[in-house]
C-alpha cells in the first residue's frame, strides 16, 4: 500500500511543536488564519520555502461558510499556495456546485497561478453522483476532495461514508488520473479509515486536528484502535496546551502517520 501525506492541524501557538515537517511535504492551511495572524502566515511561508506544497482551505469547517473568492486569492498569494480549496456548502450538492463554479470563474479572471480543488458535498447518493460528475467534467478542477464521514451511526451511503465513496470510484473506473484527490479531516472511525484508504494509490493527502486536540485532552489514539469519536473543541479556540501533554500529542500524530504510511516526522524547533 502507498502512503498518504498527512498534514497536522494545530492551534497557531503550537505550529512549531507539532506541524513543522521534515521533510516538508504538504500543509493544509486555514485561509482565515493566514489573513488574520502574521505569525501563522510567516510559519507557512517558511514551510513553503522548505519545499512544502501549501493547500489553502476555504474556512467553511471552522467558520460555517467559505471565505469570498477575493479573500481566498489574497490568502493564497500571502503564503505562496499551490492550491485553493474552492467554496463548498456542507451537505448541499447544488449550493456547492454553484459556489465553486462562481468562485473559480472569479479567481481565474484574476489569476491562473493556483490549482483549484472542488469538494464533493451531498446529502443523498444521487446528489453525490451529481456533484462528483459535475466537477469531474469541469476543466477548472485540478483536484477533488472528500469531506470526512461524521455521522454517529455506520452507513454504506456514498454521501455518508467516505470509504464507501472511494471504493465506489475505484470499482467503477471513475478515478481521473489527471487529477489530484484529497481527504479532508477524520470522521467517525478516525485514523482507522486511513488503513483502508491507503489501498487507493490515487489519494494524495489528508489533514486532521484530532491527534492534537485529543492529546491536549489527555486521550491517546491507539495505533491499531479501537477509536472512539468524541466531541473536541475547535482548533482556533484552544489557547493553551499543558506541556505535559506534548509527548502524548506527538504519539497521536505518529499513530495517524502509521495509519497513512506517511514517513515524515515533526521537525524539532531550533
Amino acid at each position: 500500500m502507498h502512503g498518504i501525506s498527512f498534514s497536522v492541524i494545530a492551534p497557531a501557538a503550537y505550529l512549531r511543536e507539532f506541524v513543522a515537517q521534515t521533510p516538508a511535504t504538504v500543509h493544509h492551511v486555514a485561509a482565515q488564519r493566514v489573513l488574520l495572524d502574521p505569525a501563522y502566515r510567516a510559519f507557512f511561508l517558511e514551510e513553503e520555502r522548505r519545499g512544502a506544497t501549501i493547500i489553502l482551505d476555504n474556512g467553511v469547517f471552522d467558520l460555517g461558510q467559505s471565505l469570498k473568492p477575493c479573500e481566498l486569492l489574497r490568502a493564497a498569494r500571502a503564503v505562496n499556495a499551490a492550491e485553493i480549496i474552492l467554496p463548498d456548502v456542507i451537505g448541499d450538492a447544488s449550493a456547492t456546485m454553484r459556489a465553486s463554479d462562481l468562485a473559480a470563474a472569479q479567481i481565474l479572471d484574476l489569476s491562473e497561478k493556483f490549482r483549484l480543488c472542488a469538494v464533493v458535498q451531498a446529502a443523498t447518493d444521487e446528489d453525490w453522483h451529481r456533484c462528483y460528475d459535475h466537477f469531474i467534467t469541469r476543466d477548472y478542477v485540478g483536484a477533488i476532495a472528500f469531506p470526512a464521514s461524521r455521522g454517529k451511526e455506520p452507513s454504506r451511503a456514498l454521501s455518508k461514508n467516505r470509504l464507501t465513496a472511494t471504493e465506489h470510484l475505484e470499482a467503477h473506473g471513475m478515478v481521473d488520473p489527471g487529477r489530484i484527490y484529497r481527504l479532508l479531516g477524520l470522521g467517525r472511525t478516525g485514523h482507522l479509515e486511513l488503513f483502508e484508504q491507503r489501498r487507493h494509490e490515487w489519494i494524495s493527502s489528508v489533514d486532521a486536528a484530532a491527534p492534537v486536540l485529543l492529546g491536549a485532552m489527555g486521550i491517546r489514539m491507539l495505533p491499531d484502535g479501537p477509536y472512539e469519536k468524541i466531541r473536541t473543541p475547535r482548533v482556533e479556540t484552544v489557547q493553551h496546551i499543558e506541556p505535559g501533554r506534548f509527548s502524548l500529542i506527538k504519539d497521536n500524530i505518529k499513530a495517524v502517520r502509521y495509519a497513512t504510511g506517511c514517513p515524515i516526522e515533526i521537525r524539532t524547533p531550533t
